[in-house]
């Protein structure tokens, strides 16, 4: 039986890691070591468990789930007026890292070991209460291994990309994503093109959000597209029946009405075939009358061999066959030009490949496109402002701020993201008929009107 993969999501600190995790056979054992921001486990004792499990790591690496405790208000009884008499030092705390190493190593839970900590520090209780509950927060957060397994969504890959990998994702923010979402007008039922080299992450989003009904038209760049963030989201394989697939470089044949979707490879393949079965007639042809063991043997590893290489492009045209009719099942579809929405979020210029993929569109749906930077946007809205046929351009920035609330310390972050891209946004109208002949004829003369007439005759001799 083949492997199948499973997917987890892990949430360690705050942040998120997509692992996959096979079993083998009818087994739902598997022996997967995850090593994660200096943490080691494994995840053999979180398959059955539902999503949202919290686990704590033990001095094995094995999972355990983790036991809900009520937090008591004992360990900060005494609490100082302010911090101006403390000291940093590095003499306040009298457990060493040899003695925290040699507790690790007996087992000592991380909640134990943080009280032993909070016992044995010499400036705590001089601390203002906030100053406590801060100074628990963080040696809990570095000594309790503490893992939750979180159901993959739009909204925690987006702010893992962003947080680990933003180049990969052009920089794209979740609030701009979650803006794109809704000026583009994504729910279920609806026909969307998508173009992004976001390795995913966006036609992720816009499945999810359809939730497996419509259809989808990913146009892509270069050979294939790029599915890495995709694949990451765990969606069922209904989901992927209603995804199409349309190279970038046959969207001007397709709108000329040249388009093919025959493959240039195919003949190859037949030829390769053929030679192969032409090499198997002679073999048979010049094979001789008596044949000694050894030659029978050599002769069966020849015949193997090339039932084998029969195999493989036999495949290779059956791959080729489905290709070719996605293909054409997306070729239909944008042929029908009566897609729902579309949304642009690539690192090339967004100028031609809006105009292009404009003509898929029908009059009076929505349109976003993104840009890492206001200038490709801005020559894309001279240029549609010119072609005319959309109407409500709208250039936008997207800002965010992060707050922290908690009673008496309620305030903005220090530290905020310093720019989330820039939005196009617009609905597309039908196209006026002598629209593109506006540039060749005579502009029409446009009378004054009969107020600011001079009248000749009223004026004096």
């Amino acid at each position: 039986m083949a492997r199948q993969p499973l997917l987890v999501s892990l949430k360690v600190k705050g942040f998120v890691k997509q692992e996959k995790m096979h079993k083998k056979k009818c087994l739902f054992v598997c022996f997967l070591k995850i090593i994660f921001e200096k943490q080691w486990f494994y995840l053999d004792n979180a398959i059955g468990h539902v999503y949202g499990t919290t686990f704590e790591v033990t001095s094995g690496g094995n999972l355990q789930p983790k036991q809900e405790v009520e937090e008591t208000s004992t360990e900060a009884k005494e609490a100082g007026t302010d911090n101006r008499n403390i000291v940093d030092d590095g003499k306040s705390q009298k457990l060493t890292h040899d003695d925290i190493k040699a507790l690790k190593d007996k087992g000592i839970k991380g909640q134990e070991i943080v009280q032993q900590l909070i016992e044995n520090s010499t400036t705590f209780r001089d601390k203002t209460e906030f100053a406590q509950d801060k100074y628990i927060k963080k040696k809990k957060k570095k000594y309790e291994a503490v893992i939750t397994i979180v159901k993959p969504s739009t909204r925690i890959l987006s702010t893992m990309y962003y947080a680990r990998e933003p180049g990969k994702i052009n920089h794209l923010r979740y609030d701009t994503l979650a803006q794109m979402l809704t000026l583009g007008n994504v729910h279920a039922g609806t026909k969307m093109i998508v173009m992004e080299t976001c390795a995913g992450l966006v036609l992720g989003a816009v499945m999810e959000r359809m939730g497996g009904y419509g259809s989808i038209v990913q146009m892509y760049p270069g050979g294939g597209p790029v599915r890495a963030a995709t694949s990451c989201f765990g969606f069922p394989r209904e989901f992927f029946d209603n995804l199409h697939e349309f190279p970038l470089s046959r969207v001007q044949s397709l709108l000329g009405g040249t388009f093919s979707a025959e493959p240039e490879e195919m003949p190859l393949l037949e030829e390769e075939s053929n030679g192969l079965s032409e090499e198997k007639q002679q073999e048979t042809e010049e094979e001789p009358a008596e044949i000694s063991p050894a030659e029978e043997q050599d002769t069966m590893d020849i015949s193997l061999n090339c039932l084998f290489c029969c195999s493989k492009v036999r495949d290779k045209q059956i791959k080729q066959w489905e290709r070719r009719k996605k293909l054409k099942e997306a070729a239909a579809l944008l042929g029908e030009k009566n897609a729902d929405g579309l949304i642009v979020a690539s690192k090339f210029h967004p100028t031609p490949l809006l105009l292009s993929l404009l003509e898929f569109v029908a009059p009076s749906r929505p349109f976003v496109v993104y840009c890492q930077y206001k200038e490709p946007l801005l020559d894309c809205y001279t240029k549609l402002r010119e072609r005319g046929g959309v109407i409500n351009l709208k250039l936008s920035e997207s800002w965010l701020r992060n707050y922290q609330v908690l009673p008496d310390r309620s305030h903005p972050k220090l530290s905020m993201s310093g720019g989330g891209g820039y939005l196009l946004s617009g609905i597309t109208v039908l196209l006026e008929q002598g629209r593109a002949g506006c540039g060749t004829s005579e502009p029409p003369k446009l009378e004054e009107p009969s107020s600011k007439r001079c009248k000749l005759q009223d004026l004096p001799c």
